[in-house]
């Protein structure tokens, strides 16, 4: 059988769980869930930004071949217009700092992105993600 390194297995490396639940108490969300946390919303997107997924409903059935807990599209959805964007802002100017200063010159995001607190409006449930120099490896942890 073939070994790969996934990208939630390098998600987890770079962002810890503990780290994922911090920034969302920092933001005023408070994470109840036990099987589909933010953490696991987190790497849902990912996934679903490098995989191209369609839809909710066919990125649910892609889960399972990425390492991710099987969940019903419904709550994958429900999860993803409930979590506040500026929740992933927060995430993506975290993973931005522990690139190296080359790398950051190199990466191309849309200014709202990249410029604190400009850009925090609710996610509307759009399968909006950064993945960026994620999938790269260019990041040090």
């Amino acid at each position: 059988m073939k070994k790969s390194i996934t990208i939630p297995f390098i998600l987890q490396s770079i962002l810890t769980p503990e780290e994922v639940q911090n920034v969302a108490k920092e933001k005023d969300y408070e994470d109840k869930a036990r099987k589909f946390t933010v953490t696991h919303l987190l790497q849902y997107r990912c996934v679903a930004a490098l995989e191209q997924w369609d839809s909710y409903r066919s990125g649910v059935d892609h889960a399972a071949r990425s390492g991710l807990p099987m969940v019903h599209y419904s709550c994958f959805s429900t999860k993803a217009a409930e979590v506040p964007f500026a929740i992933f802002k927060e995430l993506l100017h975290r993973v931005i700092h522990k690139c190296s200063r080359e790398t950051r010159r190199k990466l191309t995001f849309p200014k709202e992105l990249i410029t604190p607190h400009r850009f925090d409006h609710h996610n509307s449930g759009k399968n909006t993600t950064f993945l960026g120099s994620l999938s790269r490896g260019a990041c040090r942890h």
